[in-house]
């Protein structure tokens, strides 16, 4: 039988794409979502995660109407991953933002374990590292960034991610459940890459975002092997591709254009600034989708 995977927040820009390339995979998905997604075979469920009750509900319902079929009340999903939340700064006032992603996350987290499911995937963000959404021209500590950096975000929405992630591992650790927070990039879709040659023209305008990205295709491979990979209790990782989105090499971009910024090893190549070396060394990624196919 399929694993049955509760998905919130797939109608989102990340979550149209993961959705269909996991359904794609074989899963039975059930979409939580406030707006319905458009995706044969899955059905979303309208639902507020800020709503306990709701979330619990959700994750003890069919995800169709063939699950009448089968004679049997529905059970708790094989795998939970969690991507709904106020997606930026500027969308909704700055205490809503930070309210709404730490208390989703909370309650879907905690009805996931509380129903017996051991495995959950939760959206953190690169905002995290504390330069996307800072006041001003703030500089990173050093490149690259990788999972152990000193996260200090000083905004609403990265801040709220920083708080997720802390949630996710005290869960992780009272009930001894695999719950991975994923550091995932500028999302690109597939007909966003002419954005590309904006970038490379104006390089310092993707400081903010460390001069990375991750197509939403390959989102979806990262989010797949997630829900295969059991036992490693707590993780976070960074989910971006893997190059520089840069003409010159990493290394000697970084000297030209930031060389106030120490390197915490040596960058070979165009090894991308934010760092997927542990996605990569832990899960088995391997990008489909480099910007110079497009470019």
């Amino acid at each position: 039988m399929a694993k049955r995977i509760i998905f919130t927040g797939g109608s989102g820009k990340a979550g149209k794409h993961v959705v269909p390339w996991l359904k794609a995979k074989g899963y039975d998905i059930l979409n939580l979502d406030l707006k319905p997604l458009d995706c044969p075979g899955v059905n979303t469920l309208i639902t507020d995660v800020t709503d306990s009750g709701q979330v619990f509900n959700a994750m003890t319902m069919h995800h169709g109407f063939d699950g009448y079929d089968r004679g049997r009340v529905p059970s708790p999903p094989d795998a939970v991953v969690h991507f709904a939340a106020v997606p930026r700064v500027l969308i909704q006032p700055d205490n809503t933002t930070f309210t709404v992603n730490t208390v989703s996350t909370y309650n879907v987290i905690e009805a996931a374990m509380k129903l017996g499911v051991r495995k959950v995937i939760i959206a953190s963000s690169e905002t995290t590292y504390g330069v996307c959404f800072a006041e001003g021209d703030k500089d990173y500590h050093h490149f690259p960034l990788e999972e152990d950096y000193d996260i200090d975000p000083m905004d609403s929405y990265g801040l709220s991610k920083v708080v997720n992630e802390k949630t996710a591992r005290a869960f992780a650790m009272r009930f001894g459940a695999d719950i991975y927070a994923l550091r995932i990039g500028n999302v690109i879709e597939p007909h966003e890459y002419p954005m590309f040659r904006g970038f490379l023209d104006n390089p310092m305008s993707r400081k903010r975002n460390a001069w990375s990205y991750i197509d939403a295709r390959d989102l979806g491979q990262i989010v797949h092997l997630c829900i295969e990979k059991d036992g490693l209790g707590f993780q976070v990782f960074n989910a971006v591709n893997d190059t520089i989105t840069t003409r010159e090499p990493t290394a000697e971009f970084l000297n030209k254009y930031v060389p106030q910024i120490p390197l915490k090893r040596p960058m070979a190549g165009n090894e991308a600034p934010l760092s997927n070396a542990k996605i990569r060394d832990v899960l088995g990624f391997r990008e489909e989708h480099d910007w110079r196919k497009y470019i």
